[in-house]
């Protein structure tokens, strides 16, 4: 019994040991891009203005071909809106929380070695800041995300990656009724970082 005992436990930490080994997770910090589309609806447009941002993420990989994920995004931009009464501008600081399931492609022969492609999909939160407080109310509207992207190895615990994501949510009316679309847009987000793994 002592001996099966024994045999049990150092099973149990090689197996530990293999699967800390297969178990990676990732920090990634990126420069990002914020594509907002027009939309319209009921005589109202919306008309975002493009912006840069930043992007900062956690990656925790579960196996070979799966992994979870969550990331922030900021960027500042201004929310354009218009009518047959006039405009409204609203400069906006928003943030974009999202939790995402990654899926890695299988590569073979050297691809392997030089590319990591994978796709992701998952929701979160986009938070619009109007930098003016006094003139409309924050609001926090729900969102899809999809995407696809590529890791770069350059070294054992360092990769460049480079991704694409889309972000789908309702068009922010910050509690204005004349500005309520009801509507939901895309946001495309492309970004290009340093990723950290260990």
């Amino acid at each position: 019994m002592k001996r099966l005992t024994v045999s049990g436990c150092i099973l149990l930490l090689l197996s530990l040991s293999a699967w800390a080994q297969e178990v990676r997770q990732e920090v990634t910090i990126q420069g990002s891009s914020f594509f907002p589309k027009e939309t319209t609806d009921s005589g109202i447009k919306s008309r975002p203005t493009y912006s840069g941002g930043v992007l900062a993420g956690y990656r925790f990989n579960i196996n070979k071909w799966l992994a979870v994920e969550g990331n922030y995004d900021y960027f500042r931009n201004s929310e354009k809106y218009s009518n047959s009464a006039g405009s409204t501008f609203v400069p906006t600081s928003v943030h974009a929380i999202t939790g995402l399931a990654v899926f890695k492609i299988p590569t073979s022969g050297l691809m392997k070695y030089y590319l990591r492609p994978y796709a992701l999909a998952g929701g979160g939160a986009m938070i619009f800041d109007p930098r003016d407080a006094n003139s409309v109310s924050k609001q926090t509207q729900g969102s899809f995300a999809y995407g696809v992207g590529a890791d770069l190895p350059v070294a054992k615990h360092i990769a460049i990656r480079a991704e694409y994501r889309g972000l789908i949510y309702k068009v922010p009316d910050f509690g204005v009724s004349p500005l309520r679309m009801d509507k939901f847009t895309h946001a495309a987000v492309p970004s290009a970082g340093l990723v950290f793994i260990f």
